[in-house]
Formats: C-alpha cells, sequence, structure tokens
C-alpha cells in the first residue's frame, strides 16, 4: 500500500503518515473509528522524503498493514512545530473536512489574493497561532509582517484564511456568515476603525485564539507562507459548491 503524508494544521498541527485516501482520513480523523460527529479537521497533502527533521523512515517502517490486510489509518510523525518544517513547494492540495466527516479537495494554486476595496481584511489564522485579526495589510504583507523575525513576535511559517465579514453600511449585503461576529460586532467595528486611523498600527487582534470556525466564512481562500511566498487555496464559490460538492456545502452550512 502507498503511503501518504498529512499536514494537520486544524485543530491542531501535525504531519501524519497514513494508507487512507484523503477521503478516508478526513472521516477517520473527525469521527474517529465509529459513525458521530466529533470536529472538523482541516489538512495538506504533502510530499514526503524531504529534509531531515522529519523521521520518514520510521513512518516507512510503522505504516505496513495490519495482518488481516487492513491499511493503517495513522503513523504520527510530529505534533510540535510541524508547519514550519514542511517546505511550500512540497504542499499539494488542501482538505477540509467537516463535523460529520465529508471532506473537500481544494487544489494548490497561485497567489491571487482578495478585493483591496474596503480597505482592510478580516484574517483568522489557523496555524501555528490561532488569533481573529483585523488588518489593513493584503495576504501577501500580512505574511511577511507576520513572518518577520525582526519584530518582536513573529511566527516561521504561517496558515491563515481572510475572512467574509459584516457589511456594516448595507447589512442586507452581508451574505451567510451564521454568527461568527456576534459576541463582538462593536469590538470588530473598534479594531477595523484602528486599523484605517492609526497608521503604526496595521493589525488588531479581535480576539486572542479562535480554536475553531466555520468554513462558511472563509472568503477568498486559505494560504500558507513565509515572507511574500505564499500558496493560495481557493474557497470555490458558492454556486459551485452547490453544483459540485452539494452535500460538503450542506454539512458545512453554506447552503
Amino acid at each position: 500500500m502507498d503511503i501518504r503524508y498529512y499536514l494537520s494544521v486544524n485543530p491542531l498541527e501535525a504531519l501524519i503518515a497514513s494508507h487512507l485516501s484523503p477521503q478516508e482520513f478526513g472521516r477517520y480523523m473527525a469521527t474517529g473509528k465509529k459513525n458521530g460527529s466529533y470536529e472538523r479537521i482541516m489538512f495538506i497533502e504533502v510530499e514526503g522524503g524531504f529534509g531531515s527533521y522529519f523521521d520518514w523512515d520510521y513512518a516507512r517502517e510503522r505504516c505496513v498493514a495490519h495482518e488481516d490486510g487492513r491499511p493503517k489509518n495513522s503513523v504520527w510523525m510530529s505534533v510540535y512545530r510541524a508547519l514550519e518544517h514542511v517546505e511550500l513547494d512540497k504542499l499539494m492540495s488542501l482538505y477540509m473536512t467537516t463535523l460529520d466527516g465529508r471532506t473537500l479537495e481544494i487544489p494548490r494554486g497561485e497567489y491571487q489574493g482578495p478585493d483591496e476595496s474596503q480597505g482592510y481584511f478580516v484574517y483568522q489564522e489557523i496555524c501555528p497561532i490561532t488569533p481573529l485579526v483585523v488588518s489593513r495589510l493584503n495576504p501577501t504583507d500580512f505574511c511577511t509582517y507576520m513572518t518577520d523575525t525582526t519584530n518582536k513576535v513573529s511566527v516561521p511559517q504561517m496558515v491563515f484564511a481572510d475572512l467574509k465579514t459584516i457589511d456594516f453600511e448595507h447589512p442586507e449585503n452581508t451574505g451567510n456568515i451564521g454568527g461568527a461576529y456576534d459576541r463582538n460586532i462593536q469590538h470588530l467595528r473598534e479594531c477595523i476603525q484602528d486599523v484605517q486611523t492609526q497608521k503604526d498600527k496595521p493589525n488588531k487582534n479581535v480576539e486572542r485564539s479562535v480554536t475553531s470556525f466555520s468554513y462558511q466564512i472563509v472568503n477568498n481562500g486559505v494560504y500558507v507562507g513565509h515572507g511574500s511566498n505564499l500558496v493560495q487555496y481557493t474557497m470555490p464559490s458558492v454556486a459551485e459548491l452547490r453544483q459540485k460538492h452539494y452535500d460538503w456545502a450542506r454539512s458545512a452550512m453554506i447552503i
């Protein structure tokens, strides 16, 4: 059986070897061996065998089929600082798994970026830290800032998503974003105002840590990067999800 390697980025950071296909792996990780809702998981398939940080020989030795022929579900290779040791050119498709184990594949793409016309962005940092952030920086500049070691606080590499937000001028145009901002609408307003008026503060935390967020508020997509080097996973439109991935979209509460 072929071994596949999955970088889990939410809700935990880990590199895992498995015989399972991405769809099977997502279902296994979300619901376990028994049926029933458990948790969302977001992971990226990676090409194995690079560098010296991960023990690829260990994975090959341990990721073997059971005596009765059943595939090996998982061999955990790292549960700490995995993301920073994965080379960007080894990243393949990203997968979003819902609570009931349905998995959507999003192919790797080139950076395009979201619309900048509103003058600010809302980012959900996903890995290795998880603040909800308002920023006036576009994704490239935000990633460059956050991974800049000359800053007092930085991360080696990061995964984050740009989010849909409330249309404060025309709330009826906001669309379906669920209750993501119900607890902090006024604080969100204040954070937006701060980054737009305080030139020395490009970023402002709305929440210090968000361990789980809904796929329905992902806007343009998910980004993985270091410095100005970004890999983009573009979120399909609602129309495309409805036509091609209806069951997943229903499970993700997007339609």
